[in-house]
């Protein structure tokens, strides 16, 4: 394999290579992510202190940054640019620069949450380098698909209903009534006001409720592989496996000595 030695060549390299190298620059960026989810929580349920906007800002410019870099990587960047998380990222990387000439919308940093969900080279990292990772995959992708929903729900029940709702004084009360309304627990002390928070309601309800029945059903039910069948392209297998269940095709998959 050459050696990247355009600019371009390296940050592909970096962006979607296989290497240890390449690996851990994505969890870092990753663990960047992560890093600003939680700095929105902390901050969230508080009045702004007066280092938010300059943290925002240095935020913003990281992002702005990582955004310019990825882009000039891409092979298509017109699809890239085009993508619904390109598009998140866009809005976020603005609001981060406006909280002092708007009301601050830097609760839309916890959208790049949403980035977790569907990283193809993340899950890819995780398969090749973690036995772990492999074996309870589903539990641990419908697990944060879970927490991603949880933490952005909450941010809009937050922003939306802080000001007009004596129930929602902090960021503490949002979580408690999403949590309450996904687990149809609904004790009734706190509800949403206004139609559009009446809308928020039942999305909580629809959506919720069905990502915390597949987040069950993954735990509870017998473990499974990912293995892709040479024949018929089934996924999903037992882990003791000997034949596909779909075509009867001999599986060859791979364990580390134990099921």
């Amino acid at each position: 394999m050459t050696e990247p030695t355009t600019l371009r060549d390296r940050l592909r390299a970096l962006y979607f290579g296989t290497d240890p190298a390449a690996r851990r620059f994505r969890y870092g960026l990753v663990g960047f992510d992560l890093v600003t989810i939680l700095l929105f929580i902390v901050t969230a349920s508080i009045e702004e202190p007066w280092w938010l906007v300059p943290v925002d800002f240095a935020i913003g410019l990281v992002l702005l940054a990582e955004f310019a870099a990825r882009h000039y990587a891409e092979t298509n960047r017109r699809r890239h640019l085009m993508s619904l998380v390109t598009l998140a990222d866009i809005v976020i990387i603005v609001s981060l620069f406006l909280p002092a000439f708007i009301d601050n919308l830097g609760f839309l940093r916890v959208a790049r949450s949403l980035r977790l969900l569907r990283s193809y080279h993340l899950l890819r990292d995780l398969r090749m380098g973690s036995p772990w990772f492999r074996r309870y995959e589903d539990v641990i992708q419908r697990s944060i698909n879970l927490g991603v929903f949880i933490f952005v729900v909450t941010s809009l029940v937050y922003v939306t209903q802080h000001y007009v709702n004596p129930g929602i004084q902090t960021y503490l009360d949002a979580l408690y009534f999403t949590l309450t309304t996904l687990t149809t627990t609904g004790f009734g002390d706190i509800t949403l006001i206004g139609p559009g928070g009446r809308l928020l309601a039942i999305v909580i309800m629809v959506v919720g409720v069905a990502l915390f029945l597949r987040l069950l059903q993954a735990v509870f039910r017998p473990n499974k592989v990912r293995f892709e069948c040479p024949d018929c392209a089934l996924q999903i297998h037992d882990a003791d496996a000997v034949h596909c269940k779909h075509c009867g095709r001999v599986l060859a998959i791979p364990t580390e000595g134990q099921v």
